[in-house]
């Protein structure tokens, strides 16, 4: 059977989304394990936060030296492997070691993914920048999907990401071989540049809605299974079902959302978006029965869907300096706030009640809806991206 090359990058990025979105669906029962705190429950995760800025900064040589195809065998595998570790540490400061070092791996994986990925495209001529990225949003949701029945089902943790690490091993193994050996040529013109990308005060307001978007997703992704469990005491089943309806709306968003930016434009489909995403969570905020925070969980994650690749393709256009450049300081923006979003979050769960978590992001997005009209009015076929 032919795999095509850039179906073995969808095959990566729904990997790597599978294994985080199984841990993700265990937050509830890695907290009890730990006996820990909604907030050291935060701080624990940022371990792989710090990770991935870092390896995001340094790891560009490696990568090149290395090359696709190795690279993608250390990561994708890599990431999947210490995942599966996590649950039997069983200790909060040595869980952050190892999610730092799947951190490490994670950052690596982004940026090999998507260089990879902007090269097929050159050689296919068209964007499939979108649906690879709608792969990882789809391997978030098929295994939060799976997760709620294997919770429900009374299956350990530790079984759990084992199986999830055997089956990542075997598929990534066979998706992987066929890639091409060399570094992606757009990387290694990076090598010799700064490492390290800041903002310009012009790339400000895309950082912003880069920013909303990627606090929407961690306040969606990380804490709520947490939520439902806290707030309406539901049974394993329902509490997963918050995180799988997240990740199906935003999956779907972003496998089908080329056609309608296409005819209205960036600014008016993130408008849209947004606004989707504030009323998602207020529904979450203020809701007085589950069914109505799934409904914001939902809405959530159809709003947050492809607002950042909107404003990715906005930053790549831009021309006061490399798309690159700009790009990347676009992606470390946004990672900081994907991966601060748990402990942040967290932190005020733990001291005024995890309804109020949520309404932080509502400011956020209200902001982010200012700043829409940023993006260009039409966006170009083909984006540059460092990160999901």
């Amino acid at each position: 059977m032919r795999i095509e090359p850039e179906q073995r990058i969808y095959v990566c990025f729904f990997l790597f989304a599978a294994s985080m979105g199984a841990l993700l669906s265990r937050l509830p029962d890695l907290q009890v394990a730990l006996d820990i705190n909604k907030s050291e429950l935060g701080l624990t995760l940022i371990g792989a936060a710090i990770g991935a800025l870092t390896s995001l900064t340094f790891s560009s040589p490696i990568i090149v030296k290395l090359g696709a195809r190795t690279t993608a065998f250390a990561t994708v595998l890599g990431t999947s492997a210490m995942i599966a570790i996590v649950p039997w540490v069983g200790y909060a400061p040595l869980v952050f070691f190892v999610l730092f070092c799947e951190g490490l791996l994670a950052g690596a994986l982004e940026i090999n993914l998507n260089v990879e990925i902007d090269r097929i495209e050159a050689q296919l001529g068209r964007g499939v920048m979108n649906r690879a990225h709608g792969f990882w949003s789809l391997g978030f949701f098929v295994t939060a999907l799976a997760s709620s029945a294997i919770r429900q089902a009374g299956v350990s943790m530790q079984f759990h990401l084992a199986i999830t690490f055997a089956v990542v091993l075997i598929v990534g193994t066979i998706a992987i071989k066929g890639m091409p050996g060399a570094s992606a040529p757009g990387l290694s013109r990076q090598v010799g540049s700064s490492h390290i990308a800041l903002p310009t005060v012009a790339l400000l307001p895309l950082c912003l809605i880069g920013i909303a978007a990627f606090l929407v997703e961690g306040a969606g992704i990380d804490w709520s299974a947490i939520y439902m469990r806290d707030v309406f005491a539901v049974e394993p089943f329902i509490e997963g079902l918050g995180l799988t309806l997240f990740t199906f709306f935003m999956a779907l968003v972003r496998l089908y959302a080329d056609p309608f930016v296409d005819r209205h434009g960036s600014r008016a489909v993130a408008a849209v978006l947004l606004t989707l995403a504030s009323l998602g969570v207020c529904c979450v905020w203020l809701a007085p029965v589950p069914i109505i925070a799934l409904v914001g969980f939902a809405m959530m994650g159809a709003g947050c869907s492809a607002v950042y690749p909107l404003a990715v393709s906005a930053a790549a256009q831009r021309k006061d300096r490399s798309p690159h450049l700009n790009v990347a300081a676009l992606a470390q923006m946004s990672f900081v706030v994907f991966f601060l979003a748990p402990p942040l979050l967290g932190f005020v769960a733990e001291t005024a009640g995890i309804r109020s978590s949520y309404l932080l992001c509502l400011p956020i997005i209200l902001t982010a809806l200012w700043s829409v009209r940023s993006l260009a009015p039409r966006r170009q076929m083909k984006a540059f991206g460092l990160a999901e």
